[in-house]
């Protein structure tokens, strides 16, 4: 069986890491460089960067914080935020990103899975998914959960991996901030429709969530912010609690 991924994940406005709820309400964070080695030094087994307004405001993620992570963690890590072209891609890659998270700009542009894919490797590419659940149906939203689309959770994340997405990163808006667990059953859905590492994101609160969300969501990663940022949750102890409890894990 393969191990399961915990990985912390730092919101970034400005430079700074924040931290809010229903994708609202920011507060500052933290240094993200600093975040980042600290959770490499205690056993992450990956980073997350998003640049949570480049998309809204139209800016591209900033290489140097990316080249300063690579220079700083011995871990993967994915950037995401404002990325919207093969050529941004590449920026991101060769500052030393392992892989770059799509939102938006694969909503309004599906073909740039394929371009992604075709010229990176379907490795590179993590497909993000912020949804909203209304009337027990899962919808898409753009530029950081502003907007409302018409697509549908299960139907767009099948057609990103059909195109090359490697990964699916799932936030559900309605879990985000308030720590009463992930949403496992359309994690679980996820799970059983595709093929590739799904990746949740969105309502960790305990140690019990992460269980919950390997065993009964099936997902492949958890992400997590706030619990890490603030210490409730410490990477080391998270592991040696869910291996107790029979899932794999990296210790």
């Amino acid at each position: 069986m393969l191990a399961r991924r915990i990985i912390p994940c730092l919101d970034v406005k400005d430079g700074t890491t924040v931290k809010g709820v229903n994708f609202v309400n920011l507060k500052n964070a933290g240094d993200p460089i600093l975040l980042g080695k600290r959770y490499c030094d205690e056993g992450a087994d990956e980073l997350v960067f998003l640049d949570i307004n480049a998309s809204h405001e139209g800016r591209s993620t900033f290489v140097d914080m990316v080249r300063r992570v690579a220079e700083n963690v011995s871990i993967p890590f994915t950037v995401g935020g404002g990325i919207a072209s093969v050529h941004d891609v590449g920026r991101l890659l060769e500052a030393g990103a392992d892989k770059v998270s799509i939102n938006s700009a694969a909503l309004r542009n599906p073909g740039l899975i394929d371009d992604i894919a075709h010229n990176f490797g379907n490795q590179v590419c993590v497909l993000a998914i912020d949804a909203h659940c209304v009337d027990g149906e899962w919808g898409c939203y753009l530029n950081g959960g502003r907007i409302p689309t018409d697509r549908k959770l299960l139907e767009w994340a099948y057609e990103g991996q059909e195109r090359g997405a490697g990964e699916i990163l799932f936030t559900s808006m309605d879990h985000d901030g308030v720590k009463q667990g992930f949403a496992c059953e359309a994690l679980s859905e996820l799970s059983s429709r595709l093929d590739i590492p799904i990746i949740a994101s969105g309502g960790c609160g305990a140690k019990e969530h992460f269980l919950d969300v390997f065993a009964k969501g099936h997902a492949d990663g958890a992400l997590a912010a706030s619990l890490f940022q603030l210490n409730e949750i410490h990477i080391p102890d998270l592991k040696r609690y869910l291996s107790d409890n029979g899932i794999a894990v990296r210790i």
